[in-house]
């Protein structure tokens, strides 16, 4: 069996809600008996409409939501993100360079020549040039920006990262060229990567194992070929029909 970043077991998970301004709180159940895991170096696919929990989970995997019972382990250190939207996700008012030196800053240990070298490898990797460091995110392309929200989850050493939809926003084109680059990043950095989206055809092009999601619960997991070939629940042929409809559009 291969090594793994993450187990997830039985995991239930809630927020506490007010019906109306005057009401108690009551518990909310937003994820339901999810039971799943991440192998090293694998791109596992979460998928499923809007509303269907995908957030509350990566907040529970993050330790941003602690409301929830069952068993999250992590064999690796937390995983960094990529955001759908890399423009709201990095600062606006700092260059490049500071925007990646930043995470090393925080983990500390490092010089400022140390920074500075790490920043121009990191540019390197994602196919930038080490000129793009004097830039500022608006002078930068969504790919570009894209880009950089993936060298900065990634500078300080990270081996697990969500990617949240970090497709979405681009066009085709655009779309292929930073798929291409998460799956070199995996080979070159042994990544674990749990890839969020709405897009069986991107998740298609990209990951090994799917999740298909419902209203908080895992309704079908397995290998993509598996799913994709032999779905067994009617909401997983219903997302692959959608997908089918638009490749025809």
């Amino acid at each position: 069996m291969a090594d793994r970043v993450l187990e997830v077991e039985g995991l239930n998970a809630w927020y506490m809600v007010k019906k109306t301004p005057f009401s108690p709180k009551e518990k909310k159940v937003v994820l339901h008996d999810l039971s799943f895991y991440i192998e090293e170096n694998e791109i596992l696919g979460l998928v499923g409409e809007s509303g269907c929990g995908k957030s509350s989970l990566c907040k529970v995997i993050l330790g941003m939501l602690n409301s929830y019972d069952g068993t999250v382990k992590h064999y690796t250190k937390r995983p960094q993100v990529v955001f759908q939207d890399p423009f709201g996700s990095l600062n606006p008012v700092k260059r490049v360079g500071w925007i990646l030196e930043e995470p090393l800053r925080l983990v500390g240990g490092y010089t400022k020549e140390e920074r500075q070298k790490k920043v121009c490898e990191m540019l390197e990797a994602v196919g930038l040039s080490t000129e793009y460091r004097k830039r500022y995110p608006r002078e930068l392309s969504g790919g570009q920006r894209q880009r950089i929200s993936i060298a900065a989850a990634l500078i300080s050493g990270a081996k697990f990262i969500i990617a949240d939809e970090p497709v979405s926003a681009l066009d085709v084109t655009v779309q292929a060229q930073i798929l291409d680059l998460l799956l070199k990043l995996k080979q070159d950095f042994g990544l674990s990567i749990l890839f969020i989206s709405h897009d069986l055809n991107v998740v298609y092009q990209l990951c090994s194992r799917v999740l298909v999601m419902q209203k908080g619960r895992i309704v079908e997991q397995g290998d993509i070929d598996d799913i994709y070939d032999h779905p067994q629940e009617a909401y997983t042929k219903e997302l692959l029909d959608a997908a089918m409809a638009f490749d025809e559009e």
